[in-house]
């Protein structure tokens, strides 16, 4: 082949096709949004990074039940989805790190003031025991629309649940954050 491919679609196609190789392209391009999903819905720097292992090498396996007429990325995150499901699972429930609070509840009280560092740090610790709190039905659509920047209709073909869905578990999952932050400061 003269040219590289230029989509993502075009790479898993070859990939299925025998190309092998190919495969780092995907994974290229696609390690760091895996790593950010990862730290910030399984809890651990160490085991995100292999979890992402896992994730590649389930999508290396089963490329072939990629459709080539239907984007990647949705379909990347669903393996993504189902490993870190069975690896919370596995692990049963634990506190989540790298949450910034200013993403789901602003805090202008800690904003530009140095005697604020402190309250800004337990905020951040109580928005992250909140965050562990949430069933992962709740806690992972509010990880990719919040952090991963994806829309509901994406989030709902990595889930697949319906839209509507998606929006309905975004909205209880906030209030549930919210009470369990609440709680945490009573």
């Amino acid at each position: 082949m003269d040219t590289a491919p230029q989509t993502d679609e075009e790479v898993a196609v070859l990939v299925q096709r025998g190309e092998g190789k190919l495969f780092g392209v995907l994974v290229a391009r696609y390690e760091r949004q895996m790593l950010r999903y990862a730290r910030r819905f399984l809890f651990g720097y160490q085991d995100a990074e292999d979890t992402v292992q896992e994730v590649f090498i389930k999508a290396f396996i089963n490329i072939r039940g990629f459709d080539a007429s239907r984007a990647f990325s949705p379909w990347l995150y669903r393996v993504a989805h189902n490993v870190f499901i069975n690896a919370i699972k596995k692990r049963g429930r634990e506190p989540i790190s790298f949450f910034d609070p200013d993403t789901l509840f602003p805090h202008p009280v800690a904003r530009d003031n140095p005697e604020t560092d402190l309250d800004r740090r337990q905020t951040r610790d109580a928005l992250e025991k909140s965050l562990g709190q949430l069933d992962p039905k709740y806690r992972e659509p509010l990880v990719l629309h919040f952090f991963e920047d994806l829309d509901y209709k994406r989030i709902s073909e990595i889930m697949r649940v319906p839209v509507s869905t998606v929006g309905v578990r975004i909205m209880r999952g906030k209030m549930l954050l919210k009470k369990y932050y609440d709680e945490l400061h009573s």
